[in-house]
């Protein structure tokens, strides 16, 4: 995997970090995001909570209208990725 940490990315990360309430994030997500991309983001954190509860490819795809492709790469990143998802599903609760 290339390497995309770079100043751009940082200051991107800093941000995020500064953004103090839901409407704060709500605000910033919407003016850099387009919303198929805040939808495609939101999918695969949604697909990242049903595959921790061990709910199958086919469930997930009818529940979420993400494709096999979509949860097997979100299931790749849980299972071998950084460990973001777990990190962020631990801190909001979901088992």
């Amino acid at each position: 995997m290339t390497n995309w940490h770079n100043k751009s990315t940082d200051d991107l990360c800093k941000a995020l970090l500064s953004l103090k309430t839901e409407e704060e994030i709500y605000s910033f997500l919407d003016d850099i995001c387009t919303i198929k991309e805040l939808l495609d983001i939101s999918q695969r954190l949604s697909v990242a909570k049903m595959l921790r509860k061990g709910i199958s490819y086919s469930a997930i795809s009818k529940e979420t209208g993400a494709s096999t492709a979509t949860i097997s790469r979100v299931n790749k990143c849980c299972e071998y990725g950084e460990g973001g998802y777990k990190i962020v599903l631990d801190r909001i609760g979901e088992d």
